[in-house]
């Protein structure tokens, strides 16, 4: 099932495109990396995927459905989001468990399969024994992690991650990659990932979109199985 396409895509920030005609699929059940140098619009390909950035042309396509044929669930963890004010209110816990909470419920009551899934996100994440901190008290990679339970308490048909490994030294990253597996294989979801650790985590991908400056110059091309198109580099 397709979840995801980009068709012929252009887009770009003020009057310069970043972006030209970009087609791209993803489907249902794939465990996919974006990889490429800084200033290759990794970003920007998410969040156009995402339709959280309007194409300047070509068309963008999100499924509303899962393959159950229920609501599409999206996960969505953006890039240096755990610079969280020191002073932030929430307790470690009531943050990854507001995750529970879908879009239009925020007044229903959880219960016990709410707190087992926030629960399991925090184990699976190293990271139970915080829940009663404070989420200021916390180092920044200990951020990152409870941002990425919050994800997975979320259970979502679609995780989205831009560099989600920030923080984390190379076992923690190899721990949360067989994670990341799993929520693929056990568990039927969707993985789209930009990562800068792409040996650590090849072999377990089903397909990789590379992001990579043409040897004439100025221009990336996207390179993979099912992705075409040019990616201008910033600046």
């Amino acid at each position: 099932m397709e979840l995801v396409s980009l068709r012929n895509v252009t887009f770009g920030y003020g009057d310069v495109p970043c972006l030209q005609d970009a087609s791209l699929e993803i489907h249902a059940g794939e465990f996919i990396a974006v990889t490429g140098p800084n200033g290759a619009a990794k970003s920007t390909l998410l969040k156009l995927a995402l339709k959280l950035l309007r194409p300047w042309q070509g068309d963008v396509t999100l499924s509303m459905r899962n393959v159950s044929g229920g609501k599409l669930v999206i996960g969505y963890v953006p890039q240096q989001i755990s610079a969280f004010n020191a002073g932030f209110p929430s307790t470690v816990w009531e943050f990854v468990q507001s995750g529970r909470f879908r879009q239009g419920a925020w007044l229903r009551r959880l219960n016990d399969v709410d707190r087992e899934a926030t629960e399991q996100a925090l184990r699976q994440v190293g990271m139970w024994e915080f829940r009663k901190r404070k989420i200021g008290e916390l180092s920044g990679g200990q951020k990152q992690k409870i941002i990425l339970a919050r994800a997975f308490a979320m259970e979502p048909d679609l995780l989205v991650l831009d560099e989600p490994t920030t923080g984390m030294d190379a076992e923690s990253r190899q721990q949360f990659y067989r994670l990341l597996k799993d929520q693929v294989r056990l568990h039927g979801r969707t993985v789209m990932m930009v990562t800068h650790h792409l040996a650590e985590v090849e072999g377990d991908l089903d397909r990789l979109i590379t992001l990579e400056r043409k040897e004439e110059g100025g221009w990336k091309c996207c390179t993979t199985t099912s992705c075409s198109g040019h990616f201008v580099p910033a600046g």
